[in-house]
C-alpha cells in the first residue's frame, strides 16, 4: 500500500499544472492533501476526474486558508469518516483534519497550525500548542480503543536539530521553539514513532519545506516540517518513507509512506 501526503499551498494552482498526472504516474492507494486553500465546489474539474478515488473534504467558512482533504481509491474498505472534531468551533472553522477509519487502521490528515503572531488572530501560538493537546489526546484514546494509527500533516513543527538547516540560527524561531518542540516529543511518548526518524535516525539534509526566498530550495537549506507518524505497533507494517524532493508545484514535497 503507498500513501502520499502533501501540502500543497492551495490545490487550484496544483490542479491547474500537473496535479491529476502525479497522482496516475504514482499510483498511490490514498492521497492526503492539506492547505487546499478552496471551499468543495471550486475544486477544478481535473482533480474531480482522479479515476477510481472516493474523497472527503474538510470545508470551513474561511476562503483562501488552511483546508485539508483525503482521497482513497474506491476498492479500500472504509469503515469511517470525519471532517469535525472536538466540538471546538475555531478548530473546525479553519478547518484543519480529515480522518478516515479502514479495515487495519485509522489516517488522521492535518494542517497545525502555523503560530506565527497576527493582529488580526491574537496570539496564535497558544492557539497551536492547544491544537497540539487536543490531538494528543484524541490520539491517544483511539490507542485505548486498541486501533492502529496513522498521522500525516504539515506538523509546522522542526522536531530536532538535525530537521532542520540552520538550528542555531533559528533557536528562537517559530516552528523550532522548545514550547513546541516539546509537543512532539509529548506526542511520541504517548506510543508514536516519526516514520522517518525510526528508517534513518542520523540522515541529515532532508527537509520538507522551502521558503521561496534566498534560493533555499536549489541550496537544499531548510527546514523538515511534514511527517507521518504511527503508533508503536503499527511501525512493523511499515516498509519505507521517501521525501519526493524532486517534486515540484508546492514550497512543499510530497512525503511517501510504504506499508508492507
Amino acid at each position: 500500500m503507498k500513501i502520499i501526503s502533501w501540502n500543497v499551498n492551495w490545490i487550484r494552482a496544483v490542479a491547474k499544472k500537473w496535479f491529476k498526472d502525479f497522482v496516475t504516474e504514482e499510483n498511490p492507494d490514498i492521497v492526503c492533501i492539506q492547505e487546499t486553500k478552496a471551499f468543495e465546489e471550486q475544486f477544478l474539474k481535473e482533480v474531480w476526474e482522479l479515476e477510481w478515488y472516493k474523497y472527503i473534504w474538510h470545508s470551513g467558512t474561511r476562503a483562501w486558508y488552511a483546508g485539508t482533504a483525503i482521497f482513497y481509491k474506491d476498492n479500500l474498505e472504509v469503515i469511517d469518516t470525519k471532517n469535525h472534531f472536538w466540538d471546538i468551533e475555531h478548530f473546525h472553522s479553519d478547518w484543519r483534519i480529515t480522518e478516515v477509519e479502514f479495515k487495519d487502521f485509522v489516517l488522521i490528515n492535518g494542517y497545525y497550525p502555523n503560530g506565527w503572531q497576527k493582529v488580526t488572530q491574537g496570539n496564535m501560538l497558544d492557539y497551536k500548542l492547544e491544537f497540539y493537546d487536543h490531538i494528543i489526546n484524541y490520539s491517544k484514546n483511539l490507542l485505548a480503543e486498541w486501533k492502529d494509527i496513522i498521522l500525516t500533516w504539515d506538523f509546522n513543527i522542526c522536531h530536532t536539530e538535525i530537521d532542520i538547516a540552520r538550528p542555531k540560527e533559528n533557536k528562537n524561531s517559530i516552528w523550532f521553539l522548545p514550547v513546541e518542540r516539546e509537543k512532539v516529543w509529548e506526542l511520541l511518548s504517548n506510543g508514536f514513532i516519526d516514520t522517518f526518524r525510526h528508517f534513518y535516525p542520523e540522515q541529515l539534509d532532508t527537509y520538507s519545506w522551502w521558503s521561496y526566498r534566498a534560493w533555499a530550495r536549489p541550496r537544499n537549506v531548510w527546514w523538515r516540517i511534514d511527517y507521518f507518524v504511527v503508533n508503536n505497533n503499527f511501525i512493523e507494517k511499515v516498509s519505507d518513507i521517501k521525501y519526493l524532493t524532486d517534486v515540484m508545484g508546492s514550497d512543499h514535497c510530497p512525503l511517501l509512506l510504504e506499508l508492507k
